[in-house]
């Protein structure tokens, strides 16, 4: 049996580059390159169930960069997600871990993200803020226990401006949407030095049924095998089982977001989650069963596309490289 494996990487202008929290914030239409206009989309195919939006809470200095985002579902879905692989990991990714194994992948309900800060190496304090987060935003939609995916992207070593964002997630959660504009605005709030949102989206079909994907990335520096300072969402609304979705998780991670590198850095905080609420309907995908295959596929291919999106936008990337491994006799020789 022969394996394959592609990997991407951006050469940057400058290596051994000392990341200071100084940061510029400036997405939005008018800043975007005019190069990279191209990825950025004005229209999308929507799954439905899900309200969507950012805003700006008073993270970022500049008083207008959007910097908190937030996803409800409708439904309780199932959900997975693949976290960093260092050994110092943010508070956001140990409670989001626990949130998910305590769960078993069952009954989540939003998703929320703030960018300027990363609420890494903040120590007790900054777990106390990641779980506050999430419990503001599991009381918004009627859960007593913990149903919220927490995530952050920023300036590492600092603490949250917490009472910023406990005002913002109730004010956000009353701006919510489902179109375009606001699938725009959370790709948008979880920008740090990205030059442009990454936002993705498409339909596809299991049997008859069909159903719709979107998803959004941040990354611009620390990116290398395995994630990095990179965040990632995905959204369906295709019913799948937590451990179907679970396992095709962990295999389009690791052939898109795992295998693309930028400056060689590792982050604290890399996290790329997937939720899937069924609100389309049909019969629920389980592993080995109907639509498994294909719904693995479609992930991994959006998750590829995703991460492209990533290393055309690294920090100092004047080259978009793909490195091809033919003829390996498994995947795993392939990566190694």
């Amino acid at each position: 049996m022969l394996a394959s494996k592609s990997i991407t990487r951006a050469l940057p202008v400058f290596r051994g580059v000392t990341i200071t929290p100084i940061r510029t914030y400036a997405i939005g239409p008018a800043t975007v390159p005019a190069a990279k206009l191209k990825y950025v989309p004005t229209s999308g195919e929507y799954p439905q169930g899900y309200k969507v939006g950012g805003i700006h809470c008073g993270i970022k200095k500049d008083g207008k960069s959007l910097d908190l985002a937030l996803v409800t579902s409708d439904l309780p879905a199932s959900a997975a997600a693949v976290f960093t692989k260092n050994v110092f990991k943010a508070a956001p990714v140990l409670v989001s871990r626990d949130t998910l194994t305590k769960r078993g992948g069952k009954g989540i309900r939003a998703l929320v993200a703030n960018s300027g800060c990363a609420n890494a190496v903040t120590g007790k304090g900054g777990l106390e803020d990641a779980e506050g987060m999430g419990r503001v935003v599991d009381q918004l939609v009627g859960e007593k226990e913990a149903s919220t995916v927490v995530m952050s992207t920023g300036v590492i070593g600092q603490r949250l401006p917490i009472a910023k964002i406990y005002e913002g997630i109730p004010k956000l959660h009353g701006l919510l949407g489902s179109g375009h504009d606001a699938w725009m605005s959370i790709a948008k709030a979880i920008c740090t030095t990205d030059t442009f949102p990454k936002l993705v989206s498409r339909q596809f079909k299991v049997g008859k049924t069909t159903y719709r994907i979107a998803g959004m990335a941040k990354g611009a520096g620390m990116i290398h095998p395995n994630m990095a300072t990179l965040l990632g969402f995905i959204a369906t609304d295709a019913p799948v089982e937590p451990e179907a979705l679970k396992k095709i998780m962990t295999y389009a991670v690791e052939r898109s977001f795992n295998a693309i590198s930028v400056d060689g850095d590792m982050s604290t905080n890399d996290t790329v989650a997937i939720l899937a609420n069924g609100a389309a309907g049909g019969e629920t995908i389980r592993i080995g069963g109907k639509g498994f295959e294909e719904l693995k596929a479609v992930v991994t291919a959006f998750a590829e596309d995703l991460a492209k999106l990533v290393v055309r936008d690294g920090e100092g990337a004047t080259k978009f490289v793909t490195i091809s491994v033919k003829d390996a006799k498994t995947f795993g020789d392939a990566v190694s």
